[in-house]
């Protein structure tokens, strides 16, 4: 009976500790890409819960024809929804004009049928009155998003139909005009001000996201075609369980990021194909104070099978106070031109850290560098002392035909370098700088073909030789 108990405390012992070393090298350089890790992410994504029983837009007054404000059909089908537990609201194909924003409730599918447009009013006042929200990783009260949800559970966007801003006249001309709101909103955060009193709206100037999903848990967008949004597109604040699918974006006005996670968690982005005036998806936890304090970190997204274009395609930060982890970015390529393929950028007014970034098997074409890591962005705080942790990236294959500037850029600072990256079956056709280390620790290199791939090399023959008569 004791050497049983012994033998079987030993093996118990003998696999915890086995599994606690594999669990520590998942995450360190050189052990290989962790295909673990990205697998228990998956496995905590499930979506929404979609509900059953429908409702037919049409059936509570709206009208399809481009001109009759639908906005009181789709207040009447969450309060129909919210009563029933919950709901999937169909909207046929038709153009639905709202003059004012959706308000979700929990339960509830707004299911957008091929042929169908939700086009929102391009008037700010239909906006109002302000709602809890952030701007640019600052907490605040601000114009509605025109889809918006706070605090819910199983919400998804669905269906081939369509999500128009139309705002190309109204809030796209804003930001030669918010330059004064952006800044109080910022000393706000600066100085701890109560978020309850930081009020915006009304003559701000802050423009409005087009869908934001805020302290929600069970999301799923899919398949929505979305255009013209007055900021950025999809903004998921503090949410999790997220699946992003499928979604087909035309949305090249100012700041139109694609999917912006932001100190969000547990979240899968898949099959997507983006066309966008900023970052396809752009990951952030909070600015300064405001992500420091609230410590939300942003982690477990994976990114597989997308399509980018636009100005960058991943990025990280630069609100990013409260961390972001555990990314891995996987078989993707490339719908268009690419400022910048991976982006990954702070400075010393944010602190927090960027760690476990994995990129798999994405390829590009053309860019102006194509792998960027960056502790000084745009010059920022460098006499502060918030220093970022960057550490453990690793990139295994990633090509690209040609880049203008830089191929592979890692800068850290004197005070906290970018430590632990490992670059494996990187190949870049043309590139004017490729390779840029500053301030790093701990780079490996492996198989990286950065301005062609020497062949072998050519036999000497007598005009080669140096000291012939």
């Amino acid at each position: 009976m004791g050497y049983r108990y012994f033998l079987m405390a030993f093996l118990l012992a003998w696999a915890g500790m086995a599994a606690a070393q594999g669990a520590a090298a998942d995450g360190r350089q050189g052990s290989g890409y962790p295909e673990q890790t990205r697998d228990s992410i998956l496995a905590k994504v499930t979506g929404a819960e979609l509900p059953k029983y429908e409702i037919n837009i049409t059936k509570l007054g709206a009208r399809g024809d481009g001109t009759s404000d639908c906005k009181p059909a789709f207040d009447k089908a969450m309060q129909r929804a919210r009563r029933r537990g919950g709901a999937r609201i169909v909207v046929p194909a038709g153009i639905y004009e709202l003059k004012g924003p959706i308000h979700l409730v929990d339960n509830v599918c707004l299911d957008l049928r091929e042929g169908a447009v939700l086009r929102f009013s391009p008037q700010a006042e239909h906006y109002l009155p302000v709602v809890k929200t952030s701007w640019e990783g600052t907490y605040l009260y601000n114009y509605s998003p025109m889809i918006y949800g706070y605090g819910l559970r199983n919400v998804a966007i669905t269906g081939k139909g369509t999500i128009d801003g139309n705002c190309a006249g109204t809030f796209a001309t804003w930001k030669q005009k918010q330059k004064p709101a952006q800044m109080r909103s910022r000393q706000m955060n600066h100085d701890g001000v109560a978020v309850a009193e930081r009020i915006f709206g009304d003559g701000s100037m802050l423009r409005p996201h087009l869908i934001q999903l805020y302290r929600c848990e069970g999301v799923t967008i899919e398949d929505v075609f979305i255009t013209n949004s007055p900021f950025w597109c999809i903004h998921l604040l503090d949410s999790e369980n997220i699946v992003c699918r499928g979604i087909r974006y035309d949305a090249k006005l100012v700041n139109n990021d694609g999917i912006d996670p932001e100190c969000s968690r547990n979240i899968l982005i898949e099959d997507v194909h983006f066309n966008n005036g900023d970052d396809n998806v752009a990951i952030k936890s909070g600015r300064d104070n405001d992500g420091w304090n609230l410590g939300r970190t942003s982690e477990n997204i994976v990114i597989r099978r997308c399509h980018f274009k636009g100005l960058h395609a991943v990025v990280i930060g630069s609100e990013m106070s409260a961390g972001v982890r555990n990314v891995f970015v996987e078989d993707c390529d490339y719908a268009g031109y690419c400022k910048r393929g991976i982006f990954i950028k702070t400075n010393p007014d944010r602190g927090g850290f960027v760690s476990n970034i994995h990129v798999r098997n994405c390829t590009f074409d053309e860019v102006e560098d194509l792998f960027y890591v960056t502790s000084m962005y745009a010059g920022e705080g460098l006499d502060n002392h918030h220093f970022s942790t960057i550490e453990n990236l690793t990139v295994d294959g990633l090509r690209c035909r040609k880049v203008r500037q830089a191929a592979l850029v890692l800068q850290g600072t004197k005070a906290r370098a970018v430590s632990n990256v490992s670059f494996r079956n990187v190949e870049v056709g043309e590139c004017k700088n490729a390779v840029s280390f500053e301030n790093t620790e701990g780079v490996q290199m492996q198989d990286c073909f950065l301005g062609g791939k020497v062949g072998i090399p050519t036999q000497a023959a007598a005009k080669d030789n140096l000291f012939a008569q």
